[in-house]
């Protein structure tokens, strides 16, 4: 499912950068259980969330889909 690509790769580069989900929740201003439900593909994530998350992990938007 496209969820959990997504997740899977949301949760690697929040490792590579050493951060926990957290952390990634205070940069990104989501909540830890929305970081947490989006890594295991429980979330069908916005394009807001998306811009979010890239913010937080300070990656460009298409580094969460390109592996």
């Amino acid at each position: 499912m496209i969820e959990q690509a997504f997740g899977q790769r949301v949760r690697y580069l929040r490792k590579l950068k050493n951060i926990s989900q957290e952390e990634l929740a205070f940069r990104a201003r989501l909540h830890k259980n929305y970081i947490c439900d989006i890594e295991n593909g429980r979330r069908n994530v916005s394009l807001k969330a998306i811009a979010k998350i890239a913010k937080g992990l300070d990656v460009t938007i298409d580094a969460l889909f390109i592996q």
